[in-house]
């Protein structure tokens, strides 16, 4: 969709969802250059690599926008984090998605301001090559389908002026606008306090080996120290509530996490050559330390409590969950299902677990099972060597003659010429 089709039709206000990059400063100020009012909105999600997120604001005024504001959204990105971890969602390579579940977030926050401001178009800098086109697309449709939603990346006339990061650094430097310097743009990042995404750029190049990204949430494990950190980790009914023994709200417990497990080099630099739902593939080097580690410890307590017909059903959840999320489907009907359907086996993960890291790695230590910390765990004595726990080691004998009899047959009739 052109720009001006919508501006023709007497929209004049665009608004738009900025990040305060390389994107927002390139089409903010072409839009103002060619007449349109531009009010930008950008999402408080505890941006790592926004030490201050006004100066956000004050480089799109730099930019042309008549407006700029901080939204607030981190209470709203702890609650669908917490779903991702219960969900175990991640996707191909084992990546949390933290930018996707991030993008029908930024864009509920902005869609209240925009109807707020009487504002009927949202436009974003999303390429027209991936997967975030799609999220502030559905999000936006769903959520608002009067809306109009303006890409630049799939105007031919933005296009012909700016085919790549390149001309938009070109164009940024020639406008004196407030972006980063060009040999700190060899990637493009994208970041809220449940993960980083690095891609584009040297990014790919891959021949390079993409260890010249510094990471922004914690250190490379290589670079972790040589010693071992343990943590503990207490969960009630499926959240999250202390670390080390101190109360914290949900969103403490993410930053406390990131922390923790980002010094340690965990879940830092993941490499994943990946499935864009568009039909091609990218290279993404992500980070997220403090869902690797509430994750992991979410995992290794799931192990206690559920049973095989439940653990095939939480897999089946888990899965389907995972591309909803990646796919921009966050908010619809088969995504609500499934997580009601979650929601009892979550529940059961009540416990306190200790965990211990090293370079880059989550290794389960201790856990106390009792009833009394852990009342669903269906851990037992039953699978003991010893002689103890209440299965009958004769009992077995049955069983497996019962098996037998489908075994037989299936070597007397199928097998039998081929032994």
């Amino acid at each position: 969709m052109n720009w001006k089709d919508i501006y023709d039709r007497g929209s004049s206000v665009f608004g738009g969802a900025v990040s305060g990059g390389l994107d927002s400063c390139t089409v903010t100020h072409w839009l103002h250059q060619n007449g349109v009012n531009v009010h930008c909105f950008t999402v408080d999600l505890g941006q790592p690599d926004e030490e201050n997120l006004q100066a956000v604001a004050d480089r799109m005024m730099a930019c042309g926008a008549s407006k700029a504001t901080i939204v607030p959204g981190k209470e709203m990105l702890a609650e669908a984090g917490l779903k991702v971890l219960q969900a175990q969602a991640r996707y191909e390579g084992g990546y949390w998605n933290t930018t996707g579940i991030a993008r029908p977030v930024t864009v509920k926050a902005i869609l209240e301001k925009l109807q707020d401001n009487d504002i009927n178009v949202l436009f974003h800098g999303a390429t027209g090559r991936g997967n975030d086109q799609v999220r502030f697309q559905l999000t936006s449709n769903m959520l608002q389908p009067g809306m109009d939603v303006y890409a630049p990346w799939r105007d031919q006339e933005f296009l012909d002026k700016f085919p790549g990061r390149q001309q938009m650094i070109d164009y940024c430097e020639l406008n004196n606008l407030p972006i980063r310097p060009a040999q700190e743009s060899r990637y493009s990042t994208d970041a809220n306090f449940l993960g980083l995404t690095h891609e584009a750029g040297d990014l790919e190049d891959v021949s390079i080996s993409p260890d010249f990204v510094e990471p922004g949430m914690g250190v490379w494990p290589w670079d972790a120290p040589d010693k071992p950190e343990y943590v503990t980790i207490e969960w009630s009914k499926g959240v999250p509530i202390a670390l080390n023994e101190s109360e914290l709200d949900l969103i403490e417990v993410f930053q406390e996490s990131n922390s923790i497990a980002g010094r340690n080099g965990v879940g830092i630099g993941t490499h994943v050559i990946e499935n864009r739902f568009v039909g091609i593939k990218s290279r993404g080097i992500y980070e997220s330390p403090g869902m690797e580690l509430l994750g992991k410890s979410w995992e290794y307590l799931l192990q206690f409590v559920l049973d095989r017909r439940a653990r095939e059903f939480y897999t089946y959840l888990s899965n389907l969950i995972s591309t909803q999320i990646y796919q921009g489907y966050w908010l619809d009907s088969a995504t609500s299902s499934a997580l009601a359907a979650l929601s009892p086996l979550a529940s059961m993960v009540t416990g306190s677990i200790q965990m211990k890291l090293y370079k880059g790695n989550v290794f389960f230590d201790s856990v106390d099972d009792s009833k009394e910390k852990m009342p669903f765990s269906l851990y037992t004595d039953d699978g003991s060597m010893e002689a103890t726990g209440g299965y009958d080691h004769k009992d077995a004998e049955g069983f497996l003659n019962v098996l037998g009899v489908s075994a037989k047959n299936i070597g007397n009739r199928q097998f039998r010429d081929l032994i």
